[in-house]
């Protein structure tokens, strides 16, 4: 038997997430396999490819001559949270553009178009279906093929997605509250809910409603709380972030082939999770709880890509 702890690096991570970073050389399906077939354990109980994982679970995996070659493979240069044979869903790092560009090279997509076209041994293309700022960090969902993110994309559009971000503002800040403020000439809302104030700044659990262009970045800046290092609407610049602070945390949508809602976390990359718990005077445990308490908490409405 094979065990792990989890860490904070792969706190609220499905489980099938996981196994699919532990055994890279795996097809998704096999991953799921594991899991359902009681090959793998949390806690010496069995578990489902969804079960979110938490900071200090011990993972049992069954060693077998299958599991340990696949031990052996290269992961793969993005951070799958979901993989089939018409969708990725990706934890994009803070930093990282979306799409190449006049002065960006480097970028999400061609990245993950590189890494689809070797598994595939053809030339593939991801398609993104929707998008996050360069500054910011979380899940974003990528199609396999033209024709996959036409349909994704009528879906998206027809049913909005159900997205949840986590933000780290200046000031203090308590309670809930509405930002009911039009942008670009068209009505917008966003909702945000206090998580925890520290003395200078506050994490915030956000929720956009409408999905206008830097949506939550100007409405946050526009009740005098902008994101963390978000110098473009009036935060104080922070050389150590290599983005802004904020994330998408959690999103939400029907498959289109088996009409199952799929929920996707994406654990907070290190660096942001390390200046949430400094600049918002909180200890690390405090954090990850919170988190998983978000983690498992539905909304009632769906957001516009």
């Amino acid at each position: 038997m094979l065990s792990y702890t989890i860490t904070a690096d792969d706190h609220c991570r499905r489980l099938e997430s996981f196994l699919q970073r532990l055994l890279p050389a795996a097809l998704p399906s096999y991953c799921r396999k594991l899991s359902k077939s009681g090959a793998c354990r949390l806690a010496g109980t069995r578990a489902t490819p969804d079960t979110l994982l938490a900071a200090g679970d011990r993972l049992d995996l069954k060693a077998s001559a299958t599991v340990t070659k696949l031990l052996q493979g290269t992961r793969p240069p993005i951070d799958l949270l979901w993989q089939d044979e018409r969708l990725l869903a990706v934890n994009k790092p803070p930093g990282l553009a979306m799409h190449p560009a006049a002065e960006v090279d480097h970028n999400l997509a061609d990245i993950a178009s590189t890494w689809l076209g070797e598994q595939t041994n053809q030339l593939v293309r991801a398609y993104p279906v929707n998008r996050l700022d360069r500054g910011t960090s979380g899940v974003v969902l990528l199609a396999t093929s033209s024709g996959n993110a036409g349909i994704l994309g009528r879906q998206i559009k027809e049913e909005g997605l159900d997205k949840t971000y986590l933000a780290v503002v200046e000031g203090r800040l308590t309670g809930t509250g509405e930002i009911d403020q039009p942008l670009d000439g068209k009505l917008s809302l966003s909702r945000y809910r206090c998580l925890h104030s520290g003395r200078q700044h506050s994490l915030l659990l956000v929720e956009p409603v409408s999905g206008r262009t830097h949506q939550i970045r100007r409405h946050l800046a526009g009740i005098g709380h902008p994101v963390a290092g978000d110098k473009r609407y009036g935060a104080t610049p922070l050389p150590a972030l290599p983005g802004v602070a904020l994330h998408s945390f959690r999103t939400t949508l029907r498959h289109p082939d088996t009409g199952q809602l799929l929920t996707i976390c994406a654990p907070l990359p290190p660096i942001l999770r390390n200046f949430t718990v400094d600049r918002c005077d909180m200890a690390l445990q405090q954090l990850l709880e919170l988190l998983s308490e978000q983690a498992t908490t539905c909304t009632n409405y769906h957001s516009p890509a």
